[in-house]
Parts: C-alpha cells; sequence; structure tokens
C-alpha cells in the first residue's frame, strides 16, 4: 500500500440533462488526471438534479443502463484512476422509490462497493426551501466500508454529515478515509458546512474527502453551495474548491498523517459504554404542616 496519493474532486452544476453532465465529468476526469490525481471523486446527484420529484422520478436509470454510471466506469478504464460516483439515482425493478447510489469504481473499471443514503434530507429552511428526499428516495440500510489502495474507505452521501455515530462507527471498523459527496444547500452550508466537514475529520483521524455541487442549476433553479473540500485527520483543509464554479481541485494526501493525529489524541481507544440518559427531576419539597 503506498503512503502517499493525489485526490481529485470534482465540482460539479449539474443539470437536468444526463448527456451535458456526462459530457462535463468526462472531460474534468481527464483534466484531473492530468493534473495528477490518482483517485478521482464526484459529488452527490452527478447524473442529474431534476426539475422536480415527478421529473427526478422519471429519468432515474437502472444500474445496468445508467449512463453517467456507464461513462464513469470507462474513464476509470481510460484514465487508469479509481474513482467514486459521488452519487446517481438508481431506479430498483419492483420498487417505487428510487435510490440515491455511491459507487466506488477501481482503475479497470470494475464496481468494488456501491452505498445507498442513509439520512433523508426533510426539512423546511427558514427562507423558504423546503426539501423531502424521503419522498423520492429509499433510504439505505447499511453503511459500507471498501478497500482501496491507500486504505479502508468509508462510504456515506451529503445529510449523513449530520450524524456523527456513523463516522465513529466507521473508523472504528477500520476507516482512515471518508467521502461525503453533497449537494449542499447554500444556507447551511455559510452556517455548517466546513464546522462540520473538519469535525468529522477531527473526531475520527481520517481523511475527509466531500466534493460538490455548486451555483444555480439548469433546469431546477436550486442553489448548492460548492466548496468542495477534503480535509486532514488534524483539522487542516488541503483542497477548497470554492464556491463560485465547476471545476476540480487536487489535493495532497500524505497517509502518515493519519497515525500521527491518532496517536497525539487516542480518542478512539478511549470510548466507553454508558446507559442511556435518564432525566432526573428535583425533588418535590413536602408541604410545610
Amino acid at each position: 500500500m503506498t503512503t502517499a496519493f493525489k485526490a481529485g474532486l470534482i465540482q460539479t452544476n449539474v443539470s437536468n440533462e444526463m448527456a451535458e453532465n456526462v459530457a462535463f465529468v468526462r472531460e474534468q476526469v481527464r483534466l484531473a488526471r492530468d493534473a495528477g490525481a490518482d483517485f478521482v471523486m464526484t459529488p452527490e446527484n452527478t447524473g442529474l438534479i431534476g426539475a422536480n420529484r415527478t421529473e427526478t422520478l422519471q429519468k432515474a436509470q437502472t444500474e445496468d443502463e445508467h449512463a453517467m454510471l456507464a461513462a464513469c466506469r470507462a474513464s476509470a478504464r481510460e484514465t487508469g484512476a479509481w474513482f467514486l460516483v459521488g452519487s446517481i439515482h438508481v431506479r430498483v425493478p419492483g420498487e417505487e422509490q428510487i435510490r440515491n447510489r455511491s459507487y466506488l469504481i477501481d482503475s479497470d473499471g470494475g464496481i468494488v462497493a456501491s452505498y445507498d443514503k442513509i439520512h433523508m434530507f426533510d426539512v423546511q429552511l427558514a427562507g423558504g426551501e423546503s426539501y423531502r428526499e424521503s419522498s423520492t428516495f429509499r433510504p439505505g440500510e447499511r453503511s459500507v466500508l471498501a478497500e482501496t489502495p491507500w486504505g479502508v474507505l468509508g462510504m456515506t452521501i451529503c445529510y449523513d454529515l449530520r450524524f456523527p455515530y456513523l463516522y465513529r462507527d466507521l473508523a472504528h471498523a477500520g476507516a482512515t478515509l471518508l467521502s461525503i459527496p453533497s449537494s449542499f444547500t447554500v444556507p447551511t452550508g455559510q452556517a455548517h458546512w466546513h464546522t462540520l466537514m473538519r469535525s468529522r475529520a477531527i473526531e475520527t483521524g481520517c481523511f475527509v474527502f466531500a466534493p460538490a455541487q455548486v451555483g444555480t442549476h439548469k433546469g431546477s433553479n436550486r442553489k448548492t453551495y460548492g466548496h468542495s473540500i477534503a480535509v486532514a485527520p488534524w483539522g487542516e483543509v488541503l483542497a477548497d474548491a470554492g464556491g463560485e464554479k465547476a471545476g476540480f481541485v487536487i489535493a495532497d494526501v500524505d497517509l502518515a498523517r493519519i497515525a500521527e493525529a491518532r496517536k497525539m489524541v487516542p480518542s478512539l481507544q478511549h470510548d466507553r459504554k454508558y446507559s442511556a440518559p435518564a432525566l432526573v427531576k428535583p425533588a418535590v419539597a413536602e408541604a410545610a404542616e
């Protein structure tokens, strides 16, 4: 296993048309590989962002026929890079809802692992934006670890970020790398993106990779925060693509920093079991006679 590699994070501004999104990703993979990337990653919703629930369901494709998945597998074969498809919308025959699924692809184009987003973003934001992912997507039920040439990858997606116990479990199970491909809203991104990403890295002593969507998306008018980011185990930001435009950034990853961070603060060795929280109420004073 090598001790260092270059991660390429592709930042996309996808539309609701698969073909143009495929063309952009294929181009950016070649450019990232030319810049030295060994492991290339794309955001959540790499295939498309539908105008609404109906269109999203209509345009979902099965795994066997998915144009974006096929394109990413071809890009991995052609460039010799490993590839993380942050997520695409996958239809499973016989299911009404679709899956928000991430794929890890090796340098031969083979699918190493896949992960279905567990936590659904069902919120009403203060600015009027409303999201109910559970009406469109079927939640995943299993966490996923996968071997790469550089270490064990814990696969997650976007809103999973807000559930730290998932990342703690992944780290305890052997993860040293974490993927969090995302389509963060602008208000939540401005408030929480960098803080949460750095927290997940610090808490686990892992490298965090979070390729992200950016800008106003044609066909849906949805706005995303961008700032595709790579974070080291001690919490340093190694690369940040900013919040203005699509493209890619390269992060230099030194795997020795995992052991260094975990030695300085060995919190993964200090977990203890404890009883569930119980509310203690103040005693009621006896009434005076």
